[in-house]
């Protein structure tokens, strides 16, 4: 089953006072390259998120952003007295320099100031333990980030089918005109050379003609082009199909249609074959650009 390369995924999760989001986003890339943005403290998990990641994406752009909320106890505070029994001593020194009035500052006025509160506690991350509810989470948004790639790939297998479909018709056409090129070129050769013998008054021996229609024939016989391509349609297909995607396969098979219809045409020596071609090497053409985004 085809996957789009393209596609977003997010989940959030709560346990033990922990709150997780993780979104995924992915875009085409010929190969896995993944950026992992997390809060600080948690850098020492990159090669765990990859390892999950790579499970179930093989290749593409991927970004990963981790963001985890810790439910804060009063416990994780502490009122840093030291700092605040320096304040207060500023401020009455001050007051005796300034002489100023004396005036005792209350809690309220000395608590909000910096380093009063020491948060240290609650600022303090254990990556390891907080790993297991990171991993849930971030799972359960590949596969959010699935689903959505998989909806996407049927969407564009459907079209693939359809350029399939056209290439296919085209190439029938292209294989009922071939055996009437011969047929028109010995015609035309054959009233051409009469017409010029004529005027000399010399005779034509039909074994003349005979080998340079063989020659002709030869020089543009196609039919092993037409195989070459049909046997190509016939794998793109069953490519498709096979349950992993396998972008890579299918792009190689793209170039070698493009290759077998370029040959067909240099070969053909004719306007509605040439017709015939331009239509199939649009239609690859348009296989080639969706491609990209397969995985």
């Amino acid at each position: 089953m085809l996957q789009s390369m393209t596609g977003f995924g997010e989940a959030h999760s709560q346990q033990d006072g922990l709150a997780v989001a993780v979104e995924v986003r992915t875009i085409n890339n010929r190969f896995f390259k993944l950026t992992v943005r997390a809060g600080e403290g948690y850098a020492s998990l990159d090669a765990l998120v990859e390892s999950v990641v790579r499970e179930a994406v093989h290749r593409g752009t991927i970004q990963v952003n981790i963001r985890v909320d810790r439910q804060r106890s009063p416990d994780d505070y502490r009122i840093n007295v030291d700092v605040l029994e320096r304040y207060r001593q500023q401020l009455v020194e001050l007051e005796s320099k300034w002489q100023c009035k004396p005036v005792e500052p209350s809690l309220e006025a000395l608590l909000p100031l910096p380093g009063v509160i020491d948060d240290s506690l609650a600022e303090s991350v254990d990556a390891a333990a907080d790993w297991p509810v990171i991993e849930t989470t971030l799972k359960t948004a590949l596969e959010s980030l699935g689903r959505m790639r998989s909806d996407e790939g049927r969407a564009m297998a459907a079209d693939l089918t359809a350029n399939c479909r056209s290439i296919a018709e085209s190439l029938g056409q292209i294989e009922r005109r071939a055996p009437l090129v011969v047929e028109d070129y010995r015609d035309r050769l054959f009233e051409r050379l009469k017409r010029t013998l004529a005027d000399l008054g010399a005779h034509l021996e039909p074994n003349d003609v005979i080998r340079e229609v063989g020659l002709f024939t030869d020089r543009s016989d196609i039919s092993e082009e037409i195989v070459r391509l049909r046997s190509h349609l016939d794998q793109f297909q069953e490519t498709m199909q096979l349950p992993e995607s396998s972008g890579r396969k299918l792009d190689f098979l793209t170039q070698e249609m493009f290759r077998e219809a370029n040959t067909i045409g240099s070969k053909a020596n004719d306007v509605e074959i040439a017709r015939h071609v331009i239509e199939i090497k649009t239609a690859v053409e348009r296989i080639r650009e969706m491609i990209q985004n397969i995985e």
